[in-house]
Order: structure tokens, then C-alpha cells, then sequence
């Protein structure tokens, strides 16, 4: 008889009663997942990510004491040894916050307003080591911030000169993970099977040395590759 996998263990890090008990409700609810604590503020954020080692932390953005971004940069930096995977939660008018805590390390983000199923799957996709890039919220988020994220018009860019170890076939694929499209998605735009796109994400994420789909897309706005800055 199989053993069932183990569940995945969640931290939920929300400063809002309501809120917080509205995902601990939600999630506790799924037989696959176990909510092993609960955080108030970003300090006790990085101190019970430190002490639980949950599979996935569900951070809000404004916190107390340390906001969710810089948590979320000591959690799942660079100089993290172990990076936690942590699933971001915000609403629109915080969006530059969610850019800067992408760029921190975190693996995706979700709207405080999202549906449970959309709650439940976040974390799924999460613990799964995969990327969450709503395509619709990746366009607002990135999209507005895109002047930001790409240099100054410049003959040669660092970020496109990395590119340039792409194929062409590779680029059209980041070009549709940039627009925030799922792998099932940019397989039926290119007439291709899901796995083949998961394939062409992996190849794409090896030979850039990025570690998922939103440093990919960060990277793609940065080189003026998307955003409508294709250069080719």
C-alpha cells in the first residue's frame, strides 16, 4: 500500500485578522495541506520561516516592524542560504511593492481579492517549485512598470547581450512566459505539446542562470525583449 505524500506545510504571514484567518480557514481545509503557523508582523515572519521551515510562506506586503519585502529578501535573497518559496499577497495599488518583492525572491503573487480555488492553487504551484505569474496581473504589474525595468534606450544592453544565447525558438517562448502565459497556454499559441514548452522554460532558465519564470520575465522587460522593446 502507497504512503500518501506528506502534506504541504504553509505560514501564513498577514497582519489583518480577517484576512489572515480567512487563508488559515482555506487552506487548513485542503487534506494536502497543513498550516504550521501563523506570523503578525515581518520579524515574526522571518523567525518562524527560520524555526518551522514550511514548504511555503504566504507573505502580505505591509507589515509591521519589517515589511514584507525586506522579509522576504532575507528569507529568499541571494544570500539566503536555503531560499524559502514564498507566495506573495497584495492587492493593485501596491504594485511597485510587489515588483521589488519579486526582484527579493519571492515565486509569485496573488491578489488579496483572488478566489480560494485560486488561493489553493497558488500554494500548490508554489510548493511544486514552479513560478505564479498571473497573466493578467503580470501585465498590469510589469507592464506599467516597464519604463523602470528597461534601460535607457542603449545599443547593447547587458540583459540583451545575455539573450543572445538564446535560439530564436527559446526567445519566442520567454517572449510568452514574459505576458505571463501559462505552459499550456504558450503550447497552444506555438502549436507545441505542454511538455515540449517545459522543456524549452528549462533550457531557457539554465542558460540565462535564472532561477524561475519571474526572474525570466524581469529579465525579458530588462532587455527590452518584452513590453513592446522587442530587439532583435
Amino acid at each position: 500500500m502507497s504512503v500518501p505524500p506528506a502534506p504541504i506545510r504553509v505560514l501564513i504571514c498577514e497582519d489583518q485578522a480577517l484576512v489572515r484567518t480567512g487563508f488559515v480557514t482555506i487552506l487548513s481545509s485542503q487534506p494536502d495541506m497543513e498550516v504550521v503557523g501563523e506570523a503578525t508582523d515581518g520579524r515574526a515572519a522571518i523567525r518562524c520561516t527560520r524555526e518551522l521551515e514550511p514548504d511555503v510562506v504566504v507573505m502580505d506586503i505591509r507589515m509591521p516592524l519589517v515589511d514584507g519585502i525586506e522579509a522576504t529578501r532575507q528569507l529568499a535573497g541571494p544570500a539566503s542560504p536555503s531560499p524559502a518559496k514564498i507566495l506573495i499577497v497584495t492587492t493593485f495599488n501596491v504594485d511597485t511593492y510587489v515588483y521589488e518583492a519579486l526582484r527579493a525572491g519571492a515565486s509569485g503573487f496573488l491578489l488579496k481579492d483572488a478566489a480560494p480555488p485560486e488561493l489553493i492553487n497558488a500554494v500548490r504551484t508554489v510548493a511544486r517549485g514552479e513560478s505564479l505569474l498571473s497573466p493578467a496581473v503580470t501585465r498590469a504589474l510589469i507592464g506599467r512598470h516597464a519604463e523602470h525595468l528597461r534601460p535607457p534606450a542603449a545599443p547593447a544592453s547587458p540583459e540583451l547581450e545575455r539573450l543572445k544565447v538564446l535560439t530564436g525558438r527559446e526567445r519566442e517562448v520567454l517572449l510568452l512566459v514574459s505576458e505571463g502565459l501559462s505552459n499550456a497556454e504558450i503550447a497552444a499559441e506555438m502549436f507545441i505539446s505542454p511538455e515540449t514548452v517545459k522543456t524549452y522554460v528549462s533550457r531557457i532558465l539554465t542558460k540565462l542562470d535564472l532561477r524561475d519564470r519571474v526572474q525570466a520575465v524581469v529579465l525579458a522587460y530588462r532587455a527590452g525583449l518584452a513590453g513592446g522593446g522587442d530587439q532583435t
